[in-house]
């Protein structure tokens, strides 16, 4: 008996328990991302116009991806409902680039030990990711709206540049210096087509060299009206050249210094020192003395660099970030451990990032860091301030909520016309009592699918063509729910 066979009988186009993964589910993100909500969706979800964080623990499979993308996506709508208030949304879920590039920064020895490359891992290093997204983000947008690698939530809309200060200009362009991190085109070209759209000049930084040639023609220049020859013989006018391009050579010694600072304390980002150098000798002194660079080990230089950027993004019609963290489980040097898991979330628990005003975290991680949190002491917990974060200690499901999942996913593959239920699917001995009973036992929506997708190919390899059986047994729901049980560990 086919599979397909039962599903149109049924009044169903396609398999609804197929996908177990969000971020390929059709079902999920064609229907049901609208339509279908965690009991907690409001306290997650917040109000975009003023962003707030939300910490969500939940095991395996309990939908925290599925969060993401639904969280995205209402951003997108509402965006589109709110042109000149949008929410910048950040997705910081792939963690493997950013960690490459901080593990390269150790020796080969440190390297061998993941725990002992984490504990070096700081509050910093998550604040330049964030940047460095949000400001690759942002310049695409500028650049190429239509091309632009974004979020769901972001729209392609142009974005009013001209409304930027001169200051603001320049606080952007430093910033695509430090942290614009694309990979379409090379990063020196990249920011002079950026300078050349933001309409900022940079002759003021041509002074020193002006300065050096000018010295230079009058020194030979007065050698050759006085003809002089002699001068040549000696060392002063040699020196008064030198002297020219002392300006010049300053610079250049400070723009090395400069960049290779930036590139030391950048760890997680991947930096080119000679061509960083560049960029920073375009900007005159007066333009960059002063200005917060991420040159330090320390947290203050990004908070003003994340203070300059939500400034600039205000201007251009974002009042307010939201970043989705994601998958922290899932880097190749984490590979699921749950002490990893902590070295690397940790730092980012500081009520300073997770209150910072304009900006909103939704932290979707594994429920195994919840024991870790109940273990911490109490300058953690004053640090952190987990009690004003919106903290959700477990994404639990119930009986009932996946009882309307399963019926939501089952709509959205219906047949024109058609409206089957769950139910329908059952003979009389399967009632919505039993299937309630056996929901709260699978618990998560990765589980009830799972169930669901063996349970139909079971029933369907038990029947022919010939002699086909519409309405699952309850013997049948019984014996594979008892089989999954014990495969799973005891779900």
């Amino acid at each position: 008996m086919k599979i397909q066979s039962f599903f149109e009988h049924h009044g169903i186009a396609t398999n609804p328990f197929s996908d177990e993964d969000a971020q390929t589910d059709l079902v999920f993100k064609g229907y049901c991302i609208r339509q279908t909500y965690h009991p907690t969706w409001d306290k997650i979800y917040g109000n975009p116009g003023e962003p707030a964080t939300a910490i969500v623990f939940g095991e395996k499979g309990s939908g925290k991806t599925a969060l993401r993308l639904q969280i995205a996506r209402h951003l997108g709508d509402y965006n589109a409902d709110h042109a000149d208030a949008r929410a910048f949304v950040i997705e910081y879920a792939d963690f493997n680039p950013f960690l490459d590039h901080f593990r390269d920064r150790f020796s080969s020895r440190r390297r061998r030990r993941p725990e002992r490359v984490l504990e070096e891992w700081k509050l910093w290093d998550h604040m330049d990711a964030i940047l460095s997204l949000s400001v690759t983000q942002l310049i695409d947008r500028i650049l190429d709206p239509k091309q632009a690698s974004s979020p769901s939530a972001v729209d392609t809309k142009l974005l009013p540049i001209k409304n930027l200060e001169r200051s603001q200009v320049r606080d952007l362009l430093l910033l695509a210096a430090c942290y614009d991190q694309s990979t379409a085109t090379a990063g020196e070209d990249r920011w002079r087509k950026l300078r050349r759209k933001l309409r900022f000049s940079t002759w003021r930084r041509v002074w020193p060299i002006v300065l050096s040639i000018i010295v230079t023609a009058a020194v030979f220049g007065s050698i050759g009206y006085f003809r002089a020859w002699e001068w040549l013989s000696t060392v002063w006018p040699y020196l008064a050249v030198g002297a020219g391009f002392l300006p010049w050579a300053w610079r250049c010694v400070k723009s090395c210094w400069r960049s290779h600072k930036i590139t030391k304390n950048t760890r997680v980002l991947i930096r080119n020192p000679k061509r960083l150098r560049r960029i920073l000798a375009k900007f005159a002194d007066r333009q960059i003395v002063g200005q917060p660079l991420p040159n330090c080990p320390r947290t203050d230089d990004r908070y003003e660099q994340l203070i300059k950027l939500q400034d600039i993004l205000g201007v251009l019609g974002f009042s307010g970030m939201i970043v989705l963290v994601d998958r922290v489980d899932e880097p190749y040097l984490i590979n699921g451990s749950a002490d990893l898991m902590r070295a690397l979330v940790w730092p980012m628990l500081d009520n300073k990032l997770l209150k910072h005003p304009g900006l909103g975290l939704k932290l979707l991680l594994p429920s195994e860091l919840v024991q870790f949190v109940d273990r911490e002491d109490r300058d953690f917990h004053q640090r952190a301030r987990l009690d004003k974060q919106n903290l959700i200690r477990s994404l639990d499901w119930t009986g009932e909520s996946l009882f309307d999942v399963a019926n939501a996913r089952i709509k959205g593959c219906a047949m024109e016309g058609q409206s089957p239920t769950l139910v329908d699917l059952f003979d009389d001995s399967v009632d919505n009592a039993r299937l309630l009973s056996a929901m709260r036992d699978l618990r998560v929506p990765r589980h009830l699918f799972k169930f669901l997708y063996r349970l139909i190919v079971a029933h369907t390899n038990a029947h022919t063509d010939d002699s086909p059986v519409w309405k699952i047994s309850g013997e049948t729901f019984q014996s594979v729910l008892s089989v999954y049980q014990r495969e799973e560990g005891g779900v």
